[in-house]
């Protein structure tokens, strides 16, 4: 790390640490560690003998992920860049809940909460960081995916209501019925054997329909999706490439900078 002038020496200390490869692989062992450990309290037969044990375990992670997010924030600029970032207001509260709720770790509801601080995996690994950016970007461009796919569902629904409500009555006796069994049909899970053969055994035409809105649903509309996802993905990409390439320069000139300094100031010596 090229060492900053402007930063009291402490600073750049802790700048160094936080910036260090093993610092992210120590915290992510430790967050891949709170997984396993809630994992195991699943088991009632080795919770039960070794509450105590995993509550101590439990508060001592808690404090290690404590510390490390007032260093990260004593490594920061001010303040005001520390929290500029979602993801440090996203450790701050996944933290400070499992502060709040430390004292009640026999109350299940609340042992469940500690799971999530294994989200905590996403804010530290920059890949799962820039997935989930890229999905938070695609909010925006799916509203008009979503009408597309809602008036699909609802002309299919309408369709198949009318087609199949005396044949089917279980799956299309009404259009919120025809509607979830259309969600079923979407997400190809058993949409055949439970759905379209019985209804094909007395209406062999039927098949139409449910090929058609396969077609339409799934491999139309769910490739939007999947293409406006990976469009946005790249984009992130290329975004986090401007900024580290930003900040070598930033770096380069600031190294620059100081050895011009230290020039000047041998010149007036």
């Amino acid at each position: 790390m090229t060492k900053n002038p402007e930063y009291p020496s402490w600073k750049q200390k802790l700048q160094f640490i936080v910036e260090h490869k093993y610092f992210s692989r120590f915290i992510i062992i430790l967050i891949m560690f709170n997984a396993i450990i809630v994992g195991i309290e699943t088991y009632p037969s080795i919770y039960q003998d070794n509450q105590m044990l995993f509550f101590r375990i439990d508060v001592t992670l808690l404090w290690i992920f404590s510390i490390e997010i007032m260093i990260r924030l004593l490594a920061a600029p001010n303040l005001r860049a520390f929290f500029s970032n979602g993801w440090n207001w996203f450790d701050v509260l996944i933290v400070s809940a499992g502060h709040i709720f430390a004292g009640a770790h026999f109350v299940t509801v609340l042992r469940i909460l500690r799971v999530l601080r294994v989200f905590r995996a996403i804010s530290v690994i920059p890949s799962l960081r820039r997935l989930v950016d890229a999905l938070l970007m695609t909010i925006p461009a799916l509203g008009n995916i979503m009408l597309l796919m809602s008036i699909v569902f609802y002309i299919f629904a309408v369709t198949g209501t009318m087609l199949f409500r005396e044949v089917a009555p279980e799956y299309f006796g009404s259009l919120q019925l025809s509607l979830l069994t259309l969600f079923q049909v979407v997400t190809l899970e058993s949409w055949a054997s439970a759905v379209m053969r019985p209804i094909f055994e007395i209406l062999p035409w039927s098949w139409i329909y449910f090929v058609a809105f396969v077609l339409v649903g799934t491999f139309v509309v769910f490739n939007l999706f999947i293409g406006v996802i990976v469009n946005n993905v790249e984009k992130t990409e290329e975004a986090d490439k401007e900024i580290k390439d930003t900040h070598n320069e930033v770096l380069e000139l600031r190294k620059e900078l100081s050895e011009i300094k230290v020039l000047l100031e041998k010149q007036l010596k």
